[in-house]
């Protein structure tokens, strides 16, 4: 069983600037992530995919391998990461005869994330043959209870409804949200299918506190935070 870990850090970032290069703890978000690959056993090669050659340098000092540089139709804010992610495994294929039968993603924006997270989603994965396994953790808004649309007429309504009035988040169904703590990726279901959701997929349920998604100045700010913390 083949199993490489691959990070995609592209250069721009609008939310919050050199995203991927921020300062975490002694290293970066991008650094923390090749770090915690490195550590699973299971995994047997890092690989980063970008389009900057500075991300592409601070990667190949933590120890990932950077085979070539994203093409720029591929790192833009609204480029598909199921493209990119068959980008990666088209080029390894062709260029350097590597046939992985499993991606495990492992985003630079959730730094709170454990060794432990990454190696249940690898193991759920390979153990139950599975095509993709998500991390999620419960989500804090419910459709069917607090989470609303506006509708026409500018009138408030509930994005869900059930047949039986809700009235508190106890009784509502339960909802998650994905995270970027981790992604796992069977290599042929990638190169087949651009729906993620078309195959045979599990989850690991992630605590909220570790399952902080960086995607502006105040994520950073409180991952930081917490992260200086002894939880």
């Amino acid at each position: 069983m083949k199993i490489f870990g691959l990070i995609s850090a592209r250069g721009g970032s609008k939310g919050i600037k050199n995203k991927n290069i921020l300062k975490f703890n002694n290293t970066t978000l991008l650094g923390n992530s090749i770090a915690q690959a490195k550590k699973i056993k299971i995994i047997q090669k890092v690989f980063v995919s970008t389009d900057s050659r500075k991300i592409a340098t601070l990667a190949k000092n933590y120890g990932a391998e950077v085979p070539f540089m994203r093409p720029i139709r591929l790192a833009k804010d609204n480029s598909s990461e199921i493209l990119s992610i068959r980008h990666f495994i088209n080029f390894i294929s062709e260029k350097l005869k590597l046939k992985p039968d499993y991606i495990v993603s492992i985003p630079t924006t959730s730094p709170l994330r454990n060794i432990q997270d990454i190696k249940k989603c690898i193991l759920k994965a390979v153990k139950l043959n599975l095509d993709v396994v998500f991390s999620v953790t419960k989500s804090k808004r419910n459709p069917y209870f607090n989470m609303v649309e506006i509708k026409k007429n500018n009138k408030l309504g509930l994005i869900c409804k059930t047949k039986k009035k809700i009235f508190n988040r106890q009784k509502a169904p339960k909802c998650y949200d994905i995270t970027t703590v981790c992604y796992v990726f069977k290599t042929n279901f990638i190169l087949k299918n651009s729906n993620l959701f078309a195959g045979n997929i599990g989850y690991v349920e992630i605590p909220n506190i570790r399952a902080i998604d960086i995607d502006d100045q105040m994520d950073y700010e409180i991952a930081k935070f917490i992260s200086k913390q002894k939880i």
